[in-house]
């Protein structure tokens, strides 16, 4: 077979398959979607979005409708919407062959609820980020009040943290680095209800068990709050068993190697 023979067979053969995939992908577009199977990843207890929530939340935006075409199925804004919600961690949308597509939500942890001087209140999650609070998914978890100055629209922890400027006047860090030991130790976990900063700006820790007050004092580091926690820990298992829960008003950490106790 001659050469331009060949040639003109194969060039004929690739238009036809490139019409072939023309037709083929403009037959999706008009395919008509179904609603997605939206699946919510919970990390911890609480479901704080669900997917009927989730699906309402984008058909109120638009992002999906009753008759709607492949074509019209926007991923990057349905996505980018998604990601926007503050309970969410992250999301990933996959549209499949057809007109089937799916969503899966990962959700954050919240560790802590605060409620600052201003009347706010709002999560603050396990990396510290900030999390609305929805009346329909309460969280059980420590409670924080007092002297927080830092608002609902605050920059997240890890800012703080890596901003000297910063420090001097938010509070968020110092609560995300009590809260965190809190939620990650079963012990203090079980003991910690609530946690209070002062004018003085020493932090109070208030146990679920006993009247009395922990003077927990400042939370400038991870390290600090370690050695404190530890020294708690011994009070717990070598004096309450002796003395009772109710024997003190007041333990306080605030001092270095030591504890100082008040007895009623």
């Amino acid at each position: 077979m001659k050469r331009w023979v060949k040639i003109s067979l194969w060039s004929v053969f690739t238009i036809g398959v490139i019409v072939l995939l023309l037709f083929a992908q403009r037959a999706q577009g008009e395919l008509l979607v179904s609603l997605p199977d939206v699946t919510v990843h919970v990390d911890g207890e609480s479901e704080f979005i669900t997917g009927p929530e989730v699906l309402e939340r984008l058909k109120r935006r638009r992002l999906i409708f009753d008759g709607q075409k492949r074509e019209e199925l926007n991923i990057e804004k349905i996505e980018s919407f998604i990601a926007s919600i503050s309970q969410v961690k992250s999301v990933k949308v996959y549209a499949q062959i057809g007109g089937e597509w799916r969503i899966d939500v990962e959700t954050r942890k919240p560790i802590a609820r605060i409620f600052n001087k201003w009347g706010e209140t709002f999560y603050l999650d396990s990396e510290g980020s900030i999390m609305s609070v929805s009346p329909m998914h309460p969280a059980h978890i420590l409670v924080v009040t007092g002297e927080i100055v830092d608002k609902k629209s605050s920059i997240s922890v890890p800012e703080i943290i890596n901003n000297d400027s910063l420090k001097s006047i938010r509070k968020l860090d110092d609560v995300y680095r009590i809260s965190d030991y809190v939620c990650k130790d079963p012990l203090f976990r079980s003991l910690i209800g609530q946690i209070h900063l002062e004018k003085s700006g020493d932090f109070i820790l208030v146990p679920l068990v006993g009247d009395q007050k922990i003077v927990f004092g400042s939370a400038y580091s991870e390290r600090e709050v370690s050695e404190k926690f530890k020294k708690l820990r011994v009070f717990y298992k070598e004096a309450i068993p002796y003395e009772g829960w109710d024997a003190y008003t007041e333990i306080s950490l605030k001092y270095r190697d030591q504890i100082v106790c008040k007895k009623k």
